[in-house]
C-alpha cells in the first residue's frame, strides 16, 4: 500500500463521512496526490445514499495550510500551461462537489486554514472553528491569484469589499474576527469542537434527507436566480417533499406527539 494514501483519510459513523487531511507535521498541506484522491472520494460520497452528511477536517492542530509549497517549487518544466490549467480545473471540482452535493457538508477547523485549504472550507455549507483557528487567503503572498472557488465563495459570505481586502492583503483573521464577519458559523473551544460538530453531523444525517437535499438546492439556486425562478423551484421542491416518506413520518409523529424517525426518503 502506498504510504502516501494515508495522507487523506475517510471514516464513517452513523451516516456521517469524515474526510481528514492527515499530514499534521506539515500543517496538513495538500499534495497533488491528495487533491487527485479528494475528487473521486467526494464524487462517491455525493452518490452514496448511506451518507447523510460530510465533515471535512484536518489532523492535529491545523485544518490545512493549503497547497504543498514544496511541490509548487518543483513543478514539471515540461508541462504546458494548457495542460496544467486542465489538471487544476479538474481537481477544483472538489469545491463544486462540497457546495453542490445533495447533503450537508461541514468544515471543522482548528489552527491555520489557508489558501486552497480555506477555499475548500468556504465551499462547505457550514463552518465551525476552534478558538485556535486562523484564516488567510494566502495566495497573494505566493504570487498566486487563487483557486478552488474562493473568489466565488468568499464575497458571498463576507461581502465583496471585505473579500477583496482579504485577497489583496492576505491578512490573517483570528477565530473571533472570522465569526464577526460571517466567515464561520460558530467558534468553540478546541476541545469541544469535535463533539459539537459530531453531534450536529449525526443529527443532520438522521434528518429528513429529501427535505435537506431540497433546502440545499433552493439556497444554492437563490445565489444566482431571480425571485420568480426561486419561487418556482421552491414550489416544485415543496411538492417533492410532500410526497416523501419523511414528510409522512413527520406528520404522523407530530400528531402522535413523538419524535420522528426518518428514513432515506
Amino acid at each position: 500500500m502506498d504510504p502516501a494514501a494515508d495522507d487523506l483519510q475517510e471514516a464513517r459513523a452513523g451516516g456521517v463521512a469524515t474526510i481528514t487531511f492527515n499530514r499534521p507535521a506539515r500543517r496538513n498541506a495538500i499534495t497533488a496526490a491528495m487533491f487527485e484522491r479528494l475528487l473521486p472520494l467526494l464524487e462517491a460520497l455525493a452518490a452514496d445514499d448511506a451518507v447523510g452528511a460530510v465533515v471535512l477536517t484536518g489532523a492535529g492542530s491545523a485544518f490545512s495550510a493549503g497547497g504543498d509549497v514544496g511541490e509548487m517549487a518543483d513543478r514539471d518544466p515540461a508541462e504546458t500551461p494548457a495542460d496544467a490549467t486542465r489538471t487544476l480545473r479538474r481537481r477544483m471540482d472538489a469545491a463544486r462537489l462540497l457546495h453542490e452535493m445533495p447533503k450537508p457538508t461541514i468544515a471543522m477547523m482548528r489552527g491555520p486554514a489557508a489558501g486552497a485549504g480555506l477555499c475548500l472550507a468556504l465551499a462547505c455549507d457550514l463552518r465551525f472553528a476552534g478558538a485556535s483557528a486562523r484564516f488567510t487567503t494566502a495566495f497573494a503572498r505566493m504570487g498566486y491569484a487563487g483557486d478552488y472557488g474562493g473568489s466565488w465563495f468568499l464575497p458571498r459570505l463576507v461581502g465583496p469589499a471585505k473579500a477583496r481586502e482579504l485577497y489583496f492583503t492576505a491578512d490573517a483573521l483570528d477565530a473571533g474576527e472570522a465569526l464577526r464577519i460571517g466567515l464561520v458559523n460558530r467558534v468553540l473551544a478546541d476541545d469541544d469542537l469535535p463533539a459539537h460538530v459530531g453531534a450536529l453531523a449525526q443529527a443532520l444525517a438522521a434528518g429528513p434527507r429529501v427535505a435537506l437535499r431540497e433546502i440545499k438546492r433552493n439556497l444554492n439556486l437563490a445565489d444566482e436566480a431571480s425571485l420568480v425562478e426561486t419561487l418556482d423551484a421552491e414550489a416544485a421542491a415543496q411538492i417533492r417533499c410532500r410526497l416523501s416518506a419523511d414528510h409522512r413520518e413527520a406528520a404522523r409523529a407530530f400528531l402522535e406527539k413523538r419524535k420522528p424517525v426518518f428514513g432515506r426518503g
